[in-house]
Parts: C-alpha cells; sequence; structure tokens
C-alpha cells in the first residue's frame, strides 16, 4: 500500500508536482483524457495524514506546475504581440499561473478539512472542486480556460451528462472517480470500511447512470431530415497577424476570401463563415470594399457570417465593438457585438493604474462589450454566435439557445497564438 511518512515532504512535493503535470497531459497536445480518472491520485496520496497548513502549499505547487506548463504559450503572446518583451512577458505569465494555482490550493486545503471530518468524503470533495472551478469562471471577470470537464470532449457517451449537468458535472465525476480510486489503495478501519463500501456503490452507481445515459443519448438521436439540414462552407484564409491589419494589405485580404469562398460556390452553401474580425475595417461605413463584400454575397446567394471592429459615438468620443455581421443575400444585415472581451487582450483593465500595457489585439482603441446576448435572424437557420474567448463561457451558449438559436458558430481568430498548444486547448 502506498504511504508517505509525514517528515518526507520531498516526496509530497514531487508527487504535487506530477499531479499539475499530469493534468497538464490531459489536454493538448499530448491529450492523454482517460488518465484524468485518476490524475489525481498523486496529490490526494501526498494530502494523506497533511496538516491543512501544508496542504495549501502542496496545492499551490500542484497548480503551478500545472498552469505554468499548460499556459506556457502567454509569454509568445504578451512579447509579440503585447509589445512587453521577453522578459516583461514572463512577469504576467507568473502571475495568472500564480492566481489559478490559488483555486488549487483552496481545494487541498478543503480537502483535509472535510477528509477528516465527513464519513461520505468524496462527494463532498468533488463538490468542493466543481464550486471552485464555478468561481475562477466568474471571479474578476473569469477565467475558466481548461476546466477538468473538458478533457472528455472526445468521449460522446461520457459527456451527453452535459445537456444536464454542464461541464460542471463531468468534472464532478471525475474527480469522484479519483477520490474512489485513491481510497481503494489504502486499508479500511472496520467502522470506515463500512463507510467506503456505501460511497463506492453510490459512487459506481452515478458513473454508471452518467455513461448509460450517454449511450441512451447517443444511440437514440432521430436521424437528421436532409430537407432540413443546411451546407456551410467554412473559409480559413491563414493572413499573417502581421499584415492583418495593415491598410494597404485591406484589398488583398478581402481578395483572399473572395477567392476561397467562390472556389466553394459550387456546393451551393447556405451559409459562409469567416473568421472574427475578417474584414479589418469598419464594414458598417460606406466603401468600395464594403460594397464587395455585399456583391459577393448577392453574387453567392447565401448567408455570410463575419467578424469587423464597429463603433459608435458617444458624446465626444467613439466607442469600439468587436462584432459579428450576418450578411444576408437579400442584403439584410444583422449583427451582434462581443459581450465578453479578453481582458488585456480587447481591453485592459485598470487602465488608470495599468497604463503601459497595451492590448494584444491590433485597432483603434478599448473595445467595449455588447449590451446583450442575442442570436442573429436572417431567415432560417438562427444562428448563435460565440466570438472568440466566449466559446469557453457555457452560460452564453446557454443564453444563445434559449432565445432560439439553432446552430452555434464561434468565430475566431487564434492566428495570434502562434504555434502553440493554446489554438487546440481553445477549441
Amino acid at each position: 500500500m502506498p504511504e508517505i511518512r509525514q517528515n518526507r515532504t520531498g516526496e509530497k512535493r514531487l508527487l504535487a508536482v506530477l499531479t499539475g503535470l499530469l493534468l497538464t497531459g490531459l489536454f493538448p497536445p499530448a491529450h492523454f483524457s482517460w488518465v484524468a480518472w485518476a490524475a489525481l491520485v498523486p496529490l490526494f496520496i501526498c494530502l494523506k495524514n497533511t496538516a491543512p497548513l501544508q496542504a495549501l502549499k502542496l496545492g499551490l505547487l500542484a497548480g503551478m506546475a500545472h498552469y505554468l506548463s499548460l499556459m506556457y504559450w502567454i509569454i509568445f503572446v504578451l512579447d509579440h504581440y503585447g509589445n512587453l518583451g521577453l522578459l516583461l512577458s514572463i512577469g504576467p505569465y507568473f502571475l495568472l499561473s500564480f492566481y489559478l494555482s490559488l483555486f488549487t490550493a483552496l481545494f487541498c486545503w478543503g480537502m483535509v478539512k472535510i477528509t477528516r471530518c465527513v464519513s461520505f468524503p468524496w462527494f463532498f470533495v468533488a463538490g468542493l472542486w466543481v464550486a471552485l472551478e464555478y468561481l475562477r469562471a466568474h471571479f474578476l471577470s473569469g477565467f475558466p480556460w481548461c476546466l477538468l470537464g473538458y478533457t472528455q470532449y472526445s468521449h460522446l457517451q461520457v459527456i451527453q451528462i452535459a445537456d444536464i449537468a454542464g461541464v460542471y458535472g463531468i468534472s464532478f465525476l471525475i474527480v469522484l472517480s479519483n477520490g474512489l480510486v485513491f481510497s481503494l489503495l489504502f486499508r479500511q478501519t472496520p467502522k470506515k470500511k463500512a463507510f467506503f463500501r456505501v460511497q463506492f456503490l453510490l459512487g459506481i452507481l452515478l458513473l454508471s447512470a452518467a455513461v448509460s445515459y450517454g449511450f441512451y443519448k447517443t444511440g437514440s438521436q432521430e436521424t437528421f431530415d436532409p430537407q432540413k439540414n443546411i451546407t456551410c462552407a467554412i473559409i480559413q484564409p491563414n493572413i499573417d497577424q502581421s499584415v492583418k491589419w495593415d491598410p494597404a494589405y485591406q484589398t488583398k485580404s478581402i481578395n483572399t476570401y473572395r477567392r476561397l469562398t467562390l472556389s466553394v460556390s459550387s456546393a451551393n452553401p447556405r451559409l459562409v463563415v469567416w473568421p472574427e474580425t475578417a474584414v479589418p475595417f469598419f464594414f458598417q461605413d460606406p466603401s468600395d470594399l464594403t460594397e464587395d463584400v455585399r456583391l459577393l454575397v448577392q453574387a453567392m446567394h447565401t448567408d455570410l457570417l463575419f467578424g469587423s471592429p464597429a463603433y459608435r459615438r458617444k458624446k465626444r468620443t467613439y466607442v469600439y465593438y468587436n462584432r459579428a455581421y450576418l450578411l444576408g443575400s437579400d442584403g439584410r444585415t444583422s449583427f451582434y457585438d462581443k459581450v465578453h472581451l479578453v481582458p488585456f487582450g480587447e481591453y485592459v483593465p485598470l487602465k488608470r493604474f495599468l497604463f503601459f500595457v497595451d492590448r494584444l489585439v491590433a485597432g483603434a482603441g478599448d473595445f467595449e462589450p455588447g449590451k446583450n446576448v442575442c442570436p442573429l435572424r436572417n431567415g432560417n437557420p438562427t444562428i448563435g454566435p460565440l466570438v472568440c474567448f466566449e466559446a469557453i463561457f457555457p452560460e452564453l451558449a446557454r443564453v444563445q439557445v434559449k432565445k432560439g438559436a439553432q446552430i452555434l458558430v464561434n468565430l475566431t481568430n487564434d492566428a495570434w497564438f502562434g504555434f502553440s498548444s493554446a489554438p487546440y486547448q481553445h477549441l
């Protein structure tokens, strides 16, 4: 049986670091997704017979190992597009990793407290993990990047329960599984053994019910009616970020989109999708390039969903938006302004104090958040746009669907992540 003596703090630290690296390995590029169901066991082992304060430190260590290895790409982004330089980029990278690690530290502290006073600890421990994930997703604008439940995205039968419990429900099942595996590794006193058997049985029943529900859902879906299907064309232009916002390159950029879009015309797409800020100018202003886009849509007899910066006058200044347009072949235009902006990407929080930090997104001035989440309608189907970062906030997708969206489309520009794992983590 695995056991760690209380004075062997070095071994505990190694197990904490191992857990952090295992958590990183659950996500792209490694994506060892099935390891998730036991990845926390080394952490649970090192927390056994550990004081709450030491558990807090071990949790912080595990979190730092995880987030520093997971989000290494932040240095590249801040260096190339935040104009901070390589050395200054390391500071925010460590600060963000430290902030996120605090949630892991709080989890470890809380877990030690729970296991000392609760007979059925693992349901409460899993609930604590989910509560902290939810807090991380909403506190200080929220950053629900790579939640534990997302590791199972490729396992359809496992994730069907998300239509009831969301990604947090999947995280709950994973942490519960880790707790049950951990308990199997250690001898129990007769009294604890009785409690464990009940807890283990309930856990197995819950996991079995979730997977059974997944098989039921994936096996009982009605066959799609071909008359209700639509053909969509997704255009990926691969325009370099270094020239995207250059006014001298605008015509070439639109010509690239036109050429690629016309190349799929034989498929008669009902909807064509261009990326976030695909049109690197103010589409709302009349211009030859704006007219070129409108004429392309008319010639294709299709609807076009694309991104563009936008503005409106506010007193003596202008406010800017990251906007998604739906342009119909009949000339009708509707739009959605991005509601959840990227801190330090599309606006600088506390700019009065952080005046030296540039936004990562080029363009004119800081963006303002949109007023409300709304689907776009130009006939059928009704489209629920999610712009870039918004895709990691499940409540935004839920609101779009509740308001009538039949298709969810994520418009994004992940080119500024470079050749890193970040675009795959985002996906």
